[in-house]
């Protein structure tokens, strides 16, 4: 959860999302205070069979397996339906492997391919990826592309996997996480802050945060606190039945502007 450097540029935002929602608006700290409901167009209509399978759900346990199973069914991810033309062919690409490689480094490959897809379907361009990126044309921004696009990871509709995932988050803090609740508070470990105890800092477009203060002490010389709308999270610990984030207690949450407290270790 280390940020590199928090005085970060403005980001590259597209005139265009799949959430119906202005990318300017979406990365300002007036919408983490005052949010709105966030849906990728069509995930929710396309696979209705998905969503009918959870509503029979009894907690959120239950729903997590039914989840998986129906990734496993629909993508092949599971290590049984996994088809290698040779023994050098990579695995087919999933969610999971992402989420993985996501929580050992947010800026190596996996990182990348995260971050792209929060530009494509948010609109929010990453201001991070190994280097600080300001501009398209500048060379921390190729390498991002040139990451975020290899065909490694692309060979399996691993968008459309991620764009399941984030509806499928959603769905569970309505129905079992957090019902009613439109804020977490939560905890993120910094390095490279001002001295000031109050401020709007510009984050990544995908960033991790903490439940658990005592964790985000571990990041960093200055601990942010934060009100995170849960419309902007994408995975979280206990969301699957998986061992991912457990140990953190951690939350992959979508970036922007957000208005935190400084307290310095």
């Amino acid at each position: 959860m280390k940020d590199r450097r928090q005085d970060r540029p403005q980001g590259i935002a597209r005139s265009t999302n799949r959430v119906g929602r202005a990318s300017d608006w979406l990365g300002s700290a007036a919408f983490n205070e005052a949010p709105q409901p966030l849906h990728i167009w069509g995930i929710c209509e396309t696979n209705r069979s998905l969503f009918a399978m959870l509503a029979r759900a009894r907690d959120l346990p239950e729903a997590g397996e039914a989840f998986l199973g129906y990734m496993t069914a629909v993508f092949g991810i599971d290590p049984e339906q996994r088809e290698e033309a040779s023994g050098r062919r990579p695995f087919r690409s999933s969610f999971l492997s992402l989420i993985q490689g996501w929580s050992f480094d947010s800026n190596g490959p996996e990182g990348a391919v995260l971050k792209g897809w929060v530009e494509s379907r948010f609109g929010l361009g990453p201001t991070f990826h190994k280097a600080v990126i300001e501009r398209e044309a500048g060379t921390a921004w190729h390498a991002y592309v040139e990451e975020k696009m290899a065909s490694r990871f692309h060979d399996n509709s691993i968008w459309s996997q991620l764009d399941l995932l984030f509806e499928f988050c959603q769905w569970a803090i309505r129905r079992f996480a957090w019902p009613g609740r439109s804020h977490l508070t939560l905890y993120r470990g910094a390095n490279d802050i001002a001295d000031r105890r109050a401020s709007v800092v510009r984050l990544n477009n995908l960033v991790s945060f903490s439940s658990e203060r005592s964790v985000a002490d571990c990041f960093g010389d200055a601990i942010l606190t934060a009100e995170v709308p849960l419309c902007k999270l994408v995975c979280f610990s206990g969301l699957l039945p998986s061992r991912l984030f457990r140990t953190e207690r951690e939350f992959l949450v979508i970036g922007g502007d957000y208005r935190v407290s400084v307290d310095y270790v």
